[in-house]
């Protein structure tokens, strides 16, 4: 009976897992699904080459609208890239710290403080962006900043995707066997040396997925970037101007009273599966990267 029992709690265990397994395979399939039947409906009305080279975004002018996504790419790459600028150097930093100088004690507290980061509301930052990061920081070092701009958007999302490189960064470290510490240690090397030269090249894999990982959070970034950069289209590498993301897009046009079934709001599928291909780029290019840089310890 006990033999019975014990396999039939294994069976309902494995059907369990194959089912959310399955669940979120549909979920996934179904979203795209969506994407991509509504994108046929907007590309059987506007060029695919006119949306992916045009370099003027207006889908909502009732004289003379212009279907080129560009802008919006542009936006959130310089958005997403100054976002890096600021996230990798001091998550990179505090993960060497956190692994590699922080007493027991000390990593108990402070790994889990900065991670409190990822989760503040995201339009909390937009916020925070809007009435401090301009006018406190930006505007005393260039007069020009606009209210909405690329730069405090960058700069805030660089701050929420910090956790995502400390954590993941520190994780790969902590996995590098103590043994190459210690033959770096009996070569007389220092501790910023075994840091920078033995721990972070053989954790280099888990370094580009946090990175990468960190891209695709900061693309994907919605409220902070709508807020704070504005809802201006526009292809420029200013970050002190106000543009506008995919993302931000999408909320605009999903906030108004765009009726269903016409162009504009089919642009909203559009430029969301512009999006999924960019993300889904970014996850292919990071499965070659971690294949080239894996390495395997016996």
């Amino acid at each position: 009976m006990m033999g019975l029992a014990a396999r039939l709690k294994e069976r309902a265990i494995h059907a369990l897992l194959f089912l959310c397994a399955i669940i979120s395979i549909a979920t996934t399939l179904g979203i795209v699904w969506v994407l991509i039947e509504e994108s046929v409906k907007f590309f059987a009305k506007v060029s695919p080459i006119e949306f992916f080279t045009g370099t003027k975004w207006a889908p909502l002018s009732s004289e003379a609208p212009s279907f080129g996504v560009l802008p919006l790419v542009c936006g959130t790459f310089l958005i997403a890239g100054g976002a890096l600028i600021v996230a990798i150097p001091i998550g990179l930093a505090a993960a060497i710290y956190i692994s590699e100088y922080a007493p027991p004690s000390v990593r108990r507290v402070l790994k889990p403080t900065l991670e409190v980061l990822a989760g503040i509301p995201t339009v909390v930052y937009g916020y925070f962006a809007l009435t401090f990061v301009t006018p406190y920081i930006l505007r005393p070092l260039y007069g020009q900043t606009e209210i909405f701009n690329a730069a405090s958007a960058a700069i805030v999302v660089g701050v929420m995707i910090i956790p995502t490189i400390s954590s993941l960064c520190d994780d790969a470290f902590r996995a590098v066997p103590r043994s190459l510490r210690e033959g770096a240690y009996a070569m007389a090397a220092t501790r910023l040396e075994v840091s920078t030269r033995v721990v972070v090249p053989a954790a280099m894999s888990g370094v580009v997925a946090a990175i990468l990982l960190a891209l695709a959070r900061a693309i994907g970034e919605t409220m902070a970037v709508a807020l704070a950069a504005g809802m201006t289209p526009k292809l420029t590498v200013n970050p002190f101007v106000s543009v506008q993301t995919m993302t931000g897009y999408i909320v605009q046009v999903s906030l108004g009273d765009t009726p269903a079934d016409t162009i504009g709001y089919q642009t909203i599928f559009a430029v969301a599966f512009a999006l999924f291909l960019i993300t889904m780029t970014i996850n292919v290019i990071a499965q070659r990267v971690l294949k080239r840089f894996r390495e395997v310890y016996e």
